[in-house]
């Protein structure tokens, strides 16, 4: 199990919001859902990556929930199993951490009942390096950093097919490509292929890294010294709130997602992070 780092309390406004469905396969051990006291005040717990997931739903407890009548209380996780296992098995009320290729593979792979809400925001991945400036300084036969999770691995390869360091097989998917799918590789490149939140710390030993965004902004790297950095328009990878199908209808998480979704929320994404490490996605 992640261990946890940080718990917060916030309310959160009951409103209605579209609720996208995605899932398949058994149900958690309890589906019960948030709980509502005496008071009227319903608590939800949310599994979160601490940067930036976490720092948004802290964002939406201290500015824009004290008058509402949710409590939310934010776990924090520093790996991408554990916050849907938890949330399958009722630990947790809901997640924000994933995107939707991840989702669905993991949706498929271990036969969680859950629905998702649309998407709140994007973590660009970039490509960084500790000892060149350019791209196309990429040594000959150099070892560079990838991600061992398959849906984020492809996305890790169409930055740098994009970028012209490599092809791949004609009709690949990107959402699912791995190194296996590279056709062509000019310079040789070795790709190490290794567990995402270990990258930044693999960075010195590598001629480079393609690092998710999270976990780049947790190493205090920027993408204005990125080498590469992936465009936002257009991204199937927004993170979003997932829940367990059952509760979709909530009107508590329903609420949630409307205040990830606030013209306030998006300005605090925009303020936070100016240079682009964060986008809003909505």
């Amino acid at each position: 199990m992640s261990p946890l780092r940080h718990t917060s309390r916030a309310a959160a406004l009951l409103a209605v919001s579209a609720l996208v469905l995605t899932g398949c396969g058994a149900g958690g051990n309890d589906d019960a859902g948030p709980e509502t006291g005496e008071d009227g005040v319903t608590t939800i717990t949310v599994g979160a990556s601490a940067t930036p997931h976490a720092e948004i739903l802290e964002y939406v407890d201290a500015n824009l929930a004290a008058d509402r009548k949710i409590d939310l209380e934010i776990q924090t996780f520093d790996d991408y199993i554990q916050p849907n296992v938890q949330l399958s098995e009722g630990t947790l009320d809901a997640n924000y951490y994933q995107h939707l290729p991840y989702f669905e593979e993991q949706v498929e792979d271990r036969g969680y009942d859950f629905a998702h809400f649309s998407g709140v925001h994007i973590e660009p991945f970039a490509l960084h390096s500790a000892s060149i400036e350019d791209v196309k300084d990429l040594p000959k036969g150099g070892q560079v950093g990838i991600n061992n999770d398959p849906s984020n691995q492809g996305r890790a390869l169409v930055l740098l097919e994009d970028a012209g360091v490599i092809t791949l097989a004609e009709g690949t998917d990107a959402t699912t490509a791995t190194v296996n799918d590279i056709a062509e590789n000019p310079k040789g490149l070795e790709f190490v292929e290794t567990a995402a939140a270990q990258l930044p710390r693999s960075l010195e030993d590598l001629d480079a890294a393609v690092i998710n965004g999270n976990y780049a902004i947790e190493a205090g790297l920027s993408v204005d010294d990125a080498l590469l950095v992936e465009k936002g328009e257009d991204s199937p990878y927004a993170n979003f709130v997932a829940v367990q199908q059952a509760n979709k209808d909530d009107e508590a998480l329903v609420a949630l997602d409307e205040l990830l979704h606030s013209p306030e929320v998006e300005a605090y994404i925009e303020k936070t992070w100016p240079n682009g490490e964060v986008l809003p996605a909505f």
